[in-house]
C-alpha cells in the first residue's frame, strides 16, 4: 500500500472506481522507483502483467502535480494498433488529471495533433516514424513540442534491442536531446527481455549501470504444451487421372481438421509464419465450417490485408461476444491487447525463442487459466529421393529443443549492427533537412561520436559520405563553404512519405534464368557465386549477383534432385536452439507433450543420428553432395560456407549447417583443412559476399564501407573458424561408410 499512497489522489480514485482490490508487486515496485529517483527504469513482466500502468501511475501522478506547462510524455510504440490500443487504455485517467491524451501516427485524427502542437500539454502516444516525420515536416515545432518532457516511455523495448528500426529510434531520442537541450529519463516496458545488459545499455549508452531493472517475480502461469507430428504424404508425381482430379490430400488438411475440432467455440490465436500459409489454412477452415454448416470463426491476418479488415477482427478478438480464432503471421505477435485468448497454436517448429514467448505470453490471462501452447510439425515421407537430413527429422526436433529452452526461460540476446549503413545514411539526410545544411563535423558528433552509431568511426563515416556525394549516386553534396547539403536524389527521397520509415516491406530476390524471371524467393543467407538455392522443385546455382536489384542470375545445377529438407528461411536459427536441437538428438527421454505421431517422428530422428553416428562424425554423405553439421546458428553456418566458397568449394547453407555440392567426403575433409590451415580474416571473407545490402538503404552505401561493417559484425565467428574447420575435418576423416535408413 505505500506504492498506492504515493499516487496523485485522482490516480488512486482511478483504481477504485476500476475495482482493483491492490496494486500488483511490479507495479509497486515500479511506483518506488520512479517517484523516488529520476533513473532509466527498465519494466520487465509478461503480458498482460500490468506493466503499462506499472509505468504510468506514476508518472501521470508526477504530470498532474507539476507546474511547468508543456508536453509531460512521450510514449513510443513500434505498432499504430498499439497506440491505439493504450491511448483507449488510459484516456479515462488522463482526461480525470486534465491531461490531454493524444494520438500521433498517419491514420490518428488531425484536429488533436493541432491542438498540441498550439499547446503542448499532456501524453502523446508516437511512432518512431511520427518523430521522423516531424523533424523533417515541422523541425521549428520539434524543440517547443519536446522541450519540457519528463519522461519517455519505450513500449516492446525488445522491438528495438535489434535491426535497423532500433538504431533509428535510439537515433530520434538523440535529436530530441540535442534539439531541446535536456535529456529526459527512460522508461522501457518488455515481456521477452533476453539480455537485460544490452537492454540497458541501449537505454543509456553513458551509464547502463544506471538503469533500474524491475522484473516480475510472480510465479508463471502454468503451462499446457503438445507438439502434434504429421507426415506429408508419398508424392509419385501428377495423378493419372488428369486435371480435373481433386488436388491431393496434404499433412495441412490433417492439421486444419484437427484445428477445426479443437478451437471452435473460443478466441484463440493461430500463427501461421508466411502469408500463403495464413491463406491456405485460414481458407481450409473456413471450408470446414461451410461442409459443417456452422457459423465461420477463422479469419486471416497478415501486413497484406487492408486495415479495416486487420482491425475488425482485432475489435472482433477483443469483444469476445463470438468466438473468433485468427491466423496470423507475426502481426499479432506484438502486444496490442486482444481480450482473453484460450490458446496459441503455431504452424511449424519455432525458429526464435522471443517470438515464441511473446506469442505464449497471449494465453493463460484469465486468473487461474493454463497458457495452451499447441506446435504442428510437419515432417516429408520417406522416399527413396529422400536424402539423410531429411531423415533426421529435423522440424520435430527443433519443435522439442525450442519448448526445452521455452521451459528453461531462456531468451535469445539481440544481435547488433545490422542495418548500421541504412541507419547512417538516412539520418544523415534527415538532419539535413531538419537543419538546412550540416558539416561533417557537425553529422558525425549528432551521430556516431557520443551518438548511437558508436561503431562507424571516422575513416568509415567520411567513406560513407564521399559514396552518398558520388555523381553516379547524388545523395549529398558540399557547398564551397563545406556544408553539406541535399543532392538531386535525397531532395526526392526525403519528400517521400515512405521515407520516414526505416523499415522496408520483406524483401525478395527475383531468380532468373537467361531472359526468364522464375518467381521471388526471400533470402537470409549470405550470398555468393556457386551458392546453391532450391526453387521451383529443382536446385539453382547462382551465377551473378544484382545486389541493388535484388536480382540472382541462375542456372540449374547438376545435382538437380531436390532435397526435402528445408533449406532457405527468413529467420535463421540462433547458436543456442541448434546445439539445443543435439541435445534432443543425444538425450532418450520421451516428452510427454508430444503426440505419438510426434513421438514415433522424434525415435526415428534419433534413430538415424544414431545410425550415422553423429555423436562422432560432423558429416553425411548424401549421393554427390557432402554436409557438414555444425550444430551453431545462421550467422556461424553463414560464414562458414564463405570460407568454404573461398577455397573452392559450391556451398549452401541451411540450419543443421553447410552442403558442400559435388563435393565427396575426402574432397570436403581438404577443403576444411584448407580452411583451418589459411585462417582467413573477416576482411578477406568479405569479398566472397555478394549480398552484403541488408537493410532499406545499403544499396546508396560504397561496397567498401558495407563490407567493412560486415567484417566487424563477423570477426568473432570469423576468429572461431581455423578450430571448427579443423574439428570436422578431423571427424570426417575418421568417419566410416554411411547409408540412408530405410523407411
Amino acid at each position: 500500500m505505500e506504492g498506492f499512497d504515493r499516487l496523485h489522489r485522482e490516480v488512486q480514485r482511478w483504481i477504485r472506481d476500476e475495482g482493483w482490490t491492490g496494486l500488483r508487486p511490479i507495479q509497486s515496485r515500479a511506483i518506488d522507483a520512479v517517484l523516488g529517483s529520476e533513473t532509466d527504469v527498465i519494466i520487465s513482466a509478461a503480458t498482460a502483467a500490468g506493466k503499462t500502468e506499472a509505468a504510468f501511475l506514476p508518472l501521470l501522478s508526477r504530470a498532474a502535480e507539476r507546474e511547468n506547462e508543456g508536453l509531460s510524455i512521450l510514449y513510443v510504440s513500434p505498432l499504430k494498433a498499439l497506440i491505439n490500443d493504450q491511448h483507449r487504455r488510459l484516456d479515462g485517467l488522463c482526461e480525470r488529471l486534465g491531461l490531454p491524451a493524444v494520438r500521433w501516427h498517419g491514420d490518428a485524427p488531425a484536429g488533436p495533433k493541432q491542438r498540441l502542437l498550439k499547446t503542448p500539454a499532456g501524453v502523446v502516444f508516437i511512432t518512431p516514424e511520427s518523430i521522423e516525420a516531424l523533424f523533417l515536416r515541422r523541425s521549428a515545432e520539434v524543440s517547443r513540442l519536446f522541450g519540457r518532457i519528463d519522461a519517455v516511455v519505450i513500449d516492446e523495448l525488445h522491438a528495438f534491442l535489434q535491426g535497423p528500426r532500433g538504431l533509428h529510434l535510439a537515433c530520434l531520442l538523440r535529436r530530441i536531446e540535442l534539439a531541446t537541450g535536456r535529456r529526459p529519463r527512460r522508461i522501457g516496458l518488455s515481456a521477452t527481455l533476453g539480455d537485460p545488459i544490452s537492454a540497458s545499455a541501449w537505454m543509456n549508452p553513458t551509464a547502463p549501470e544506471r538503469v533500474v531493472l524491475i522484473e516480475d517475480a510472480a510465479a508463471a502461469s502454468d503451462i499446457h504444451l503438445q507438439i502434434r507430428g504429421y507426415l506429408e504424404p508419398n508424392e509419385t508425381g501428377p495423378s493419372a487421372d488428369g486435371p480435373e482430379a481433386e488436388d491431393p490430400r496434404t499433412a495441412l488438411d490433417d492439421i486444419a481438421d484437427h484445428a477445426f475440432g479443437v478451437l471452435r467455440g473460443d478466441n484463440h490465436l493461430f500463427f501461421a509464419s508466411s502469408r500463403r500459409n495464413v491463406e491456405a489454412l485460414a481458407d481450409g477452415l473456413r471450408l470446414r465450417s461451410e461442409t459443417a454448416a456452422v457459423p465461420n470463426e477463422f479469419f486471416p491476418h497478415h501486413g497484406s490485408l487492408s486495415r479495416e479488415l486487420r482491425e475488425t477482427l482485432e475489435s472482433r478478438l477483443k469483444a469476445a461476444v463470438l468466438p473468433t480464432t485468427a491466423v496470423a503471421t507475426t502481426t499479432l505477435e506484438l502486444g496490442i491487447d486482444l481480450g482473453s485468448v484460450k490458446s496459441v497454436a503455431q504452424l511449424g517448429a519455432p525458429r526464435s525463442l522471443a517470438s515464441l514467448r511473446q506469442r505464449l505470453g497471449r494465453s493463460g490471462r484469465r486468473k487461474g487459466a493454463p497458457a495452451i501452447l499447441r506446435v504442428y510439425v510437419r515432417e516429408r515421407f520417406l522416399v527413396g529421393a529422400a536424402g539423410p537430413l531429411d531423415a533426421l527429422r529435423p522440424e520435430t526436433i527443433r519443435a522439442v529443443a525450442a519448448v526445452r529452452l521455452l521451459l528453461q526461460r531462456y531468451v535469445e540476446p539481440p544481435q547488433s549492427g545490422v542495418g548500421l549503413a541504412t541507419v547512417a545514411i538516412h539520418q544523415i539526410l534527415s538532419l539535413i533537412v531538419e537543419r538546412g545544411g550540416v558539416s561533417a563535423g557537425g553529422l558525425f558528433n549528432a551521430l556516431c561520436g557520443a551518438g548511437p552509431l558508436v561503431q562507424l568511426d571516422r575513416d568509415l563515416f567520411l567513406a560513407l559520405l564521399r559514396g552518398m556525394g558520388d555523381p553516379a549516386v547524388r545523395l549529398i553534396e558540399q557547398a564551397p563553404d563545406g556544408q553539406i547539403m541535399l543532392g538531386e536524389l535525397g531532395e526526392r527521397l526525403t519528400s517521400d512519405r515512405e521515407f520516414y520509415a526505416i523499415f522496408d516491406t520483406d524483401e525478395e530476390w527475383t531468380l532468373r534464368h537467361g531472359v526468364r524471371a522464375l518467381g521471388q524467393i526471400p533470402i537470409s543467407n549470405v550470398l555468393f557465386v556457386g551458392s546453391i538455392l532450391a526453387f521451383a522443385g529443382r536446385r539453382w546455382r547462382v551465377t551473378g549477383v544484382d545486389d541493388r536489384a535484388k536480382v540472382l542470375n541462375v542456372e540449374p545445377h547438376r545435382a538437380g534432385r531436390l532435397p526435402l529438407f528445408e533449406r532457405q528461411s527468413v529467420e535463421p536459427l540462433g547458436d543456442r536452439l541448434a546445439q539445443e536441437m543435439r541435445s534432443v538428438y543425444l538425450t532418450q527421454d520421451l516428452p510427454a507433450y508430444a503426440d505419438p505421431a510426434a513421438t514415433a517422428l522424434l525415435q526415428e530422428g534419433r534413430d538415424a543420428f544414431a545410425a550415422y553416428d553423429l555423436t562422432r562424425q560432423a558429416f553425411l554423405a548424401d549421393g554427390p553432395d557432402t554436409h557438414l553439421l555444425l550444430w551453431r546458428g545462421g550467422a556461424m553456418n553463414s560464414v562458414m560456407a564463405v570460407a568454404l566458397r573461398a577455397v573452392g568449394a559450391e556451398t549452401e547453407v541451411h540450419d543443421l549447417g553447410v552442403t558442400l555440392a559435388q563435393t565427396a567426403p575426402d574432397r570436403a575433409r581438404a577443403l576444411l583443412e584448407a580452411v583451418a590451415a589459411q585462417s582467413p580474416s573477416a576482411a578477406d571473407l568479405s569479398g566472397f559476399v555478394a549480398n552484403l545490402s541488408e537493410a532499406k538503404f545499403d544499396a546508396y552505401a560504397p561496397p567498401e564501407v558495407l563490407r567493412r561493417l560486415w567484417t566487424h559484425r563477423h570477426a568473432a565467428y570469423v576468429a572461431e573458424l581455423p578450430r571448427v574447420a579443423a574439428g570436422a575435418a578431423q571427424a570426417i576423416r575418421s568417419a566410416p561408410p554411411l547409408h540412408l535408413l530405410s523407411t
